[in-house]
């Protein structure tokens, strides 16, 4: 006999959602309490297909080989509601902006807000619009990526009413970063998002981009968020991606990228925020003489788990490609991260370097790392590698020795692990924000 559910509220009350019929009534009824688009169009197709795609799907568990270590059950205890336009004060704004980031695109619960975005200083050769008031020029490219049948980004896809599109016109170099900002304003239920972006960098142009997500104020939230990035021939693009979510926060991403030959693309991620968090960079090099390099730092305290699993897939020969992820653990919180290269048969002469360095700063802390080379192709230059350590005692007593207390010492050998790449974001601001906000937690957190 089935079950029959009515609302969110049937289905979660006491329950962990473990069955797959649970799971998969679950995600209908996330789908039937979506809000419309303000003007219905080819958006709203492309919206339809994603919804056919998740017919008799089911939200993953941890029975699901990809998701084995990253247990859902809390975001399926809870009941979302769509996110309402909500106002922001300039004060809770301020906290998020940075004076060397001065072209802004604000997104608020998952709506374009362009009277707190900053566009005045946009250069000539680059385009930026609401993803809702879009054309039809980006449909050849909207929802297009591998990978688009996956749930959650399928659930992205068949929700999200608003987000950005960014365009970097042919041969144009962009040196001023561009910040997207997507904020969520906590209410007195949970709320759910589905921010979506879609950059365009056209032949030889050169562009970066800082997109990042975070909250004005404390509140269970959901954010599911979908970047999509097209990078063309000889194009290149830095891009920068961040999430300090707050501590009881969900937050779910994709960053699908298809680079075209002789493109170079660097993604730089951080993961600070959120009780649960997962990422999934997936890049395919669809071209020769392409270079990607992939670098990111998770850090999970208390009871968080934070979540990387990343893909590179090589179609053509000759080209590079070089990942470093770092995890720091405390307390009982846990990280994972998978990280798959698949060099197939046509990717003659390909370079590729995976290193996963991670940080326990307590007996109790887990990490479970899976750097994953998977190599048919046999003229390759293929390594990878992945360690797990602690802070080295000799190393806090020679700080000691020098005058600084147990504490200092640490945070000096914390800082140092996590600068390799918080040192790769191009405002100075927010990197040191970064900074701060990694030892504020770390602090609080050690015992």
């Amino acid at each position: 006999m089935s079950l029959q559910v009515s609302s969110l509220e049937e289905l979660t009350e006491g329950k962990t959602l473990v069955s797959e019929q649970d799971r998969t009534q679950y995600l209908d009824q996330l789908l039937a309490q979506r809000s419309p688009l303000t003007q219905t169009g080819w958006l709203q197709n492309v919206r339809d297909r994603a919804q056919n795609l998740l017919h008799d799907q089911a939200l993953p568990s941890t029975r699901d080989e990809d998701w084995r270590f990253t247990d859902l059950s809390a975001l399926y205890r809870t009941t979302f509601r769509p996110a309402q336009p909500a106002a922001i004060t300039a004060t809770e704004l301020e906290a998020w902006t940075a004076s060397d980031l001065p072209i802004r695109m604000v997104v608020i619960n998952g709506v374009f807000s362009p009277e707190h975005s900053t566009l005045d200083a946009l250069p000539a050769g680059i385009t930026v619009q609401p993803l809702a008031t879009s054309d039809e020029t980006i449909q050849p490219y909207l929802s297009q990526q591998q990978g688009m049948n996956e749930v959650f980004t399928a659930l992205n896809t068949a929700s999200f009413t608003d987000g950005v599109v960014i365009r970097v016109s042919k041969n144009q170099v962009i040196k001023t970063p561009l910040h997207l900002l997507f904020l969520t304003i906590p209410g007195a239920e949970p709320t759910m998002t589905a921010p979506r972006t879609l950059v365009i960098a056209e032949a030889g142009s050169s562009a970066t981009l800082i997109e990042e997500y975070g909250a004005t104020g404390e509140g269970s939230y959901w954010t599911n968020a979908v970047t999509e990035v097209f990078v063309a021939k000889n194009a290149q693009l830095r891009h920068t991606r961040t999430q300090r979510e707050s501590a009881t926060a969900f937050h779910i991403g994709k960053t699908a990228v298809t680079q075209a030959r002789d493109s170079r693309y660097a993604l730089t991620t951080l993961s600070i925020g959120a009780q649960i968090s997962r990422h999934n960079p997936e890049i395919v090099l669809t071209g020769i003489q392409i270079e990607t390099h992939l670098n990111g730092l998770n850090l999970a305290v208390e009871t968080q788990l934070s979540d990387t699993h990343s893909l590179i897939h090589f179609a053509q020969p000759h080209c590079i490609a070089k990942q470093l992820h770092k995890c720091i653990v405390n307390d009982r919180a846990r990280a994972i991260f998978n990280g798959r290269i698949e060099v197939p048969k046509a990717a003659q002469q390909t370079n590729a370097a995976q290193l996963s360095r991670n940080l326990l700063l307590s007996p109790k802390a887990r990490v479970d790392t899976k750097p994953q080379l998977e190599i048919v192709a046999n003229d390759v230059k293929c390594a990878h590698g992945a360690t797990v350590s602690q802070l080295d005692d000799e190393e806090v007593f020679y700080l000691q020795s020098r005058g600084l207390d147990r504490k200092a010492a640490c945070d000096i050998l914390v800082k140092g692990f996590a600068a390799e790449i918080t040192e790769k974001v191009p405002s100075v601001e927010l990197r040191s924000r970064l900074l701060t906000s990694i030892l504020s937690l770390i602090r609080n957190e050690r015992t």
